[in-house]
């Protein structure tokens, strides 16, 4: 891929604002939760972004793909985290619209690049 800089990627964008989500709905768990599922959602938000941006600065293909395959599973683990929010009676649906809707997107916008890419390694 020919991009100079992670950050021209929409994905990459999309992500950021993600993580900014994600950093204000843990305000609203309980502080007995904040080195456990408050932590682990951090985590798993910041790893989208970071693996985007560590697989394009990669200058591989081969490498971008697996990181975008990484940051993929971030999602998925960061979309089960919101679920367990939920399930707890930390926060309801409403509340985690917008996350879950911008989990959909970048996950989208992942599997967009990942098979971009994969065309363009054959």
């Amino acid at each position: 891929m020919a991009l100079r800089y992670y950050q021209d990627l929409v994905v990459w964008q999309r992500s950021m604002e993600l993580v900014k989500e994600i950093y204000s709905l843990i305000k609203y768990l309980p502080k007995e939760e904040l080195y456990g599922l408050s932590d682990q959602m951090r985590r798993a938000a910041v790893s989208i972004p970071s693996n985007i941006a560590e697989g394009q600065a990669r200058y591989s293909n081969k490498d971008f793909i697996r990181f975008l395959y990484i940051s993929r599973g971030s999602i998925a683990e960061l979309e089960t985290q919101l679920q367990i929010c939920m399930h707890l009676e930390y926060v309801t649906s409403a509340e985690i619209d917008k996350a879950m809707g911008l989990c959909h997107h970048v996950s989208k916008l992942l599997n967009t690049l990942i098979k971009t890419l994969k065309e363009n390694c054959n």
